[in-house]
């Protein structure tokens, strides 16, 4: 039995916890799978450096109608794999080696294997018992696997793995609506791909607001072949998918479906630590578990499953281990995310919906890209934003954004809502730049009727 001051479960941002704050620290790091966690190696990096020569293999299409006649002279889809992950690989092996190898880690411990608890702040660690004083779960999620019988047998694909196939298929089938979804369809479709996706839904992203929702949807008919309201019944030999009685033939499947916490992989009854139906480890305002000494971080407790806020969680953490007298609270009032498609969606606070569900009083607006002066010589007629306000403040409850660097451009009205600025404070107390794409905020917010 080997005993320290803190033990950390998963490599992803709860490596970062550590600096020369913990080097009197006794640490134990476990990692089950590749070091560096889901954003790094299968998640928002790689995915978004396909995005990257994706868009410019798109570029073409849009050309022509500017005047600008351009061709696409070929996707090299292994030289796009392999700088990708040549760059990537390394850096998730290199800070594997660092943690076990370098002077500055002489007080951590890696483990490389599955921790399961067998009790209060005590892990198995494929054998080995390890106690603690102190432990962060940080262990992450993985891809949810369908149950769609004979599919097993024909072969998919989750997030996970897609990205390092020999080949790009003639056709793929994507099951699923969400984020996930949508990025790989702009990704395969950008690169030649023939993509059909199967939504259980009569819409794709579903979480944004209606209005993004129902634009994004008709955008993406327009591109793909988006069969909505279909259910995978069972899969045949050949990869033929039975849609609702009705048969598509498909080359490779990409089962995206949604995500899951990890939380099931580690015998957390035995310590005491409550999770929630869907799987996630119940934290309080401060990312403590509900077992002394325990803290969560990331996708295992957040069901935001986003970088950005496993890394402020991260934070939070690492202060309340340093400061337990003095904890502060983690701050998830206003959290952006972004779906890396084409179009671009970007969204914070409420939608529509969420609102008038809770009650709350809202007014809204809408600007449209071709009502800014950029996006007029885009010539975009299908971008808008949206902005949702309290009448009696001004204070902004929701923005959503459809269009070319929407993740870009929600980005000073995260900051109005986070210190508090109300709508006109902000469209009428700064300069904004003409004829810059911001404009399309300023616009926005100057319609909102307050």
């Amino acid at each position: 039995m080997t005993h320290f001051d803190l033990v950390i479960i998963g490599t992803g941002s709860g490596n970062s916890i550590l600096d020369e704050r913990f080097v009197d620290w006794r640490v134990a790091i476990v990692e089950k799978g590749v070091f560096g966690g889901t954003c790094l190696n299968v998640g928002c990096i790689p995915t978004k450096m396909f995005v990257h020569p994706a868009d410019l293999a798109a570029t073409p299409g849009a050309g022509a109608r500017l005047g600008v006649d351009l061709t696409l002279d070929g996707v090299r889809w292994t030289d796009i794999r392999d700088r990708i992950f040549g760059r990537i690989d390394p850096i998730a092996e290199g800070g594997r080696e660092y943690r076990r190898h370098h002077p500055d880690n002489a007080n951590v411990t890696l483990y490389e294997g599955t921790a399961r608890f067998t009790g209060p702040r005590t892990l198995d660690i494929d054998g080995a018992t390890v106690t603690a004083d102190r432990i962060v779960l940080a262990a992450g999620g993985r891809p949810v696997l369908p149950d769609v019988p004979g599919l097993d047998e024909v072969g998919y694909h989750t997030s996970d793995s897609i990205m390092r196939l020999d080949e790009l298929p003639r056709h793929l089938t994507i099951i699923g609506s969400g984020f996930i979804s949508a990025e790989f369809a702009h990704v395969f479709s950008s690169f030649g791909v023939e993509v059909t996706v199967v939504a259980r839904s009569d819409g794709l992203l579903r979480q944004e607001d209606g209005d993004i929702s129902a634009r994004f949807t008709e955008l993406a008919r327009g591109r793909w072949d988006v069969r909505l309201e279909k259910k995978v019944l069972r899969a045949s030999p050949g990869i033929v998918l039975d849609l609702d009685g009705e048969p598509l033939s498909t080359d490779l499947v990409l089962v995206a479906i949604g995500r899951t916490p990890n939380s099931d992989l580690l015998n957390l009854p035995a310590a005491g630590i409550e999770v929630t139906d869907d799987g996630y480890v119940v934290v309080d305002d401060y990312q403590r578990a509900t077992a002394e000494g325990v803290w969560a971080l990331g996708d295992i407790s957040s069901p935001f499953e986003l970088k950005h806020v496993a890394n402020h969680e991260a934070r939070v953490v690492q202060h309340n281990l340093l400061n337990p007298s003095s904890p502060v609270a983690a701050d998830h009032r206003f959290v952006p995310h972004a779906v890396f498609t084409s179009p671009q969606v970007a969204s914070v606070g409420l939608t529509e919906e969420q609102a008038v569900q809770q009650g709350i009083r809202y007014v809204t607006a809408k600007h449209d890209y071709a009502g800014i002066a950029y996006g007029w010589a885009m010539e975009d007629t299908t971008g808008f934003a949206k902005l949702l306000a309290d009448p009696a403040s001004g204070r902004l409850l929701g923005a959503h954004i459809i269009g070319p660097q929407a993740s870009t451009l929600i980005q000073p009205l995260i900051q109005a809502m986070s210190f508090g600025l109300d709508a006109r404070t902000m469209a009428r107390g700064q300069y904004w730049i003409h004829p810059a794409m911001p404009e399309l905020v300023e616009n926005a917010l100057l319609k909102l009727p307050l």
